[in-house]
């Protein structure tokens, strides 16, 4: 049975119904994971092969395996001396790991990282999975470079021989499920407590995701993910480069910058409603916005939500905030009182009366068959009529 989990609150697609984030789609070897009609992510569990690639891929860490923890797999990696990071001895599939693992991992250890790539070939999922593996060796690489630390994160075809590995009669090494079971069922017991399971799991159906209230209530929390926090710790504890570098805005992957233009932002509040990490924030009255680039897990979520695009990627992204993160004022507004309902809001534009009153006030004329022609309330028919006496 797949041991694959799926948590709704952590999903940007749960934050807004706009975001055309399918990284995890993407990541899939079997094309077993796909988007509902409600929006979110859907398996079928015997179709799914454990990989992990949608674990790696997930900017929220919304993925699970049930018998891989890829955060306890960091914390016991450091403690070992162990180089490699090899699917046929500790991970399913080093494409459970992100470029943000692989940059603390080389940063944290004492030893060299080394990803064993030798299974890689002859692997049947492959695509897309080896694409994964290389753009996220590569990520680590350049930002390793380009924050000076001589550390690097090698790609290596490791001979199963070297890794002291020994087949077992009847074992596929292409079989993730069967890797993951050797690592964790242990006994009798557990063996036939996971052949109930097996019994009792419908995994031939398509499996999805609803969000009830309890996710809701884990989604106002606005946690960062665990890669981003091991990531701190680890720039923590890395020497500072001689010069803060900038680099492209397409060279990284897990973080951004952001700007907004302020002529066409409308002071909707969605972008830091809807952040899954508070990233994005305001101040208590609403007036204002603030970015932290380093909470920032590039799920393009605000993006995807802001109907005239006024929040926007700055097309670098400058490396001193891995060192010195700031919260940036993106947007200021002004506080004015509605007209209409006293109420505070904040004006773009001069605007003496409040969104809500706004619509209220188009729906009521449209209801009397009123509209405003030069600051001047008339019934829509003398409009036309003063129209036609012009013509």
């Amino acid at each position: 049975m797949s041991g694959l989990a799926f948590d709704p609150s952590k999903c940007v697609r749960s934050a807004t119904k706009f975001s055309e984030c399918r990284k995890c789609v993407e990541a899939c070897p079997v094309e077993t994971l796909t988007i509902a009609e409600n929006n979110l992510p859907a398996f079928t569990p015997s179709a799914c092969v454990d990989c992990g690639g949608c674990l790696g891929a997930c900017p929220t860490e919304a993925f699970s395996l049930k018998d891989f923890d890829t955060t306890h797999f960091f914390f016991d990696f450091l403690e070992k001396e162990d180089e490699a990071i090899s699917c046929r001895r500790n991970v399913p599939c080093a494409a459970v790991l992100g470029a943000e693992h692989l940059l603390a991992m080389a940063l944290l250890r004492d030893r060299r990282v080394v990803v064993d790539v030798g299974h890689c070939q002859s692997c049947p999922y492959r695509e897309p999975l080896y694409e994964k593996i290389v753009a996220a060796v590569e990520e680590a690489n350049y930002l390793l470079e380009a924050i000076e630390s001589p550390k690097r994160v090698a790609m290596e075809p490791l001979a199963l021989e070297e890794e002291g590995v020994q087949k077992e009669e009847g074992y596929d090494a292409h079989d993730r499920r069967a890797f993951l079971q050797r690592l964790s069922l242990k006994g009798a017991l557990a063996t036939k407590k996971a052949f109930d399971e097996a019994v009792e799991g419908a995994e031939d159906a398509l499996k999805t995701h609803e969000i009830d209230l309890a996710a809701v209530a884990k989604m106002r929390k606005k946690e960062l993910p665990d890669r981003r926090k091991m990531l701190f710790v680890a720039l923590k504890r890395a020497p500072r480069p001689s010069l803060y570098h900038t680099i492209a805005e397409g060279d990284i992957s897990f973080a951004s910058q952001k700007f907004i233009d302020i002529d066409t932002c409308t002071a909707c509040q969605m972008c830091y409603r809807i952040c899954p990490t508070g990233a994005l924030s305001s101040d208590p009255k609403n007036s204002r916005i603030y970015f932290d680039a380093m909470m920032c897990v590039k799920c393009r979520a605000c993006h995807d939500t802001c109907e005239p695009q006024s929040l926007r990627l700055q097309p670098t992204f400058e490396l001193k905030e891995f060192f010195e993160p700031t919260q940036r004022l993106l947007a200021k507004f002004a506080m004015v009182r509605c007209d209409e309902c006293g109420i505070h809001f904040p004006s773009v534009r001069g605007e003496r009366t409040c969104p809500r009153c706004a619509v209220e006030e188009e729906e009521a004329l449209e209801l009397w068959g009123l509209e405003e022609r030069d600051g001047v309330v008339v019934f829509r028919q003398e409009s036309d009529e003063t129209e036609k006496g012009k013509k």
